[in-house]
């Protein structure tokens, strides 16, 4: 991968931040954000509509499209879908690729944390964990099927012809990651 473990990045102009579901992709958006002043755009926010509803791909990468037209910008998701419109325009992309173990605690503790204390998520959302422990639709379940097979998708994608141009920081701890969010405050 270009880029790979590089610190710091010299361009934080456009950043796209990956990585699966509980990896922290959000939490390091909204660090990123404050530290550079550049706005983040949380994909999930964009794409579950009221009670859950998924907004149709065709507005979703219109929406996306929108909120991405300025020079600076911190987006948040893995939506194959709008790939195209993203990692084109970026100028870094951070990969979340941390330890299944450490992701599904994340995961577990943001869940019971947001259901509990009953969160206000994106247009309203609530997180539901009578849905996430025992249903087809469950947060932990979808996170045990597509953990690995994400992961290796990503790191296939990435390294294919398509996308050498773009730098990648593919950072595999926490420890990694802070030490690169250390080392651009160090820059600023």
């Amino acid at each position: 991968m270009n880029g790979e473990n590089r610190y710091p990045s010299k361009d934080t102009r456009r950043i796209a931040i990956l990585g699966t579901t509980g990896s922290g992709k959000t939490t390091l958006a909204l660090q990123l954000s404050k530290m550079l002043g550049i706005p983040a755009v949380e994909l999930d926010a964009i794409r579950h509509g009221p009670n859950w509803t998924e907004t149709p791909d065709d507005e979703f990468r219109r929406r996306i499209a929108g909120s991405l037209r300025g020079d600076h910008w911190i987006v948040d998701g893995n939506y194959t879908v709008a790939r195209d419109i993203i990692w084109p325009r970026a100028t870094t992309l951070i990969w979340l690729d941390y330890s299944f173990p450490l992701v599904f605690w994340r995961l577990f503790r943001r869940t019971m944390i947001r259901g509990i204390m009953r969160t206000r998520l994106w247009n309203d959302n609530t997180e539901d964990l009578w849905r996430h422990f025992l249903t087809k639709d469950s947060l932990f379940l979808w996170a045990i099927q597509t953990h690995w097979k994400r992961r290796k998708s990503l790191a296939d994608t990435l390294t294919s012809e398509d996308y050498r141009q773009i730098e990648v920081l593919r950072f595999k701890s926490v420890k990694e990651t802070r030490r690169w969010l250390e080392s651009i405050s160090a820059e600023m």
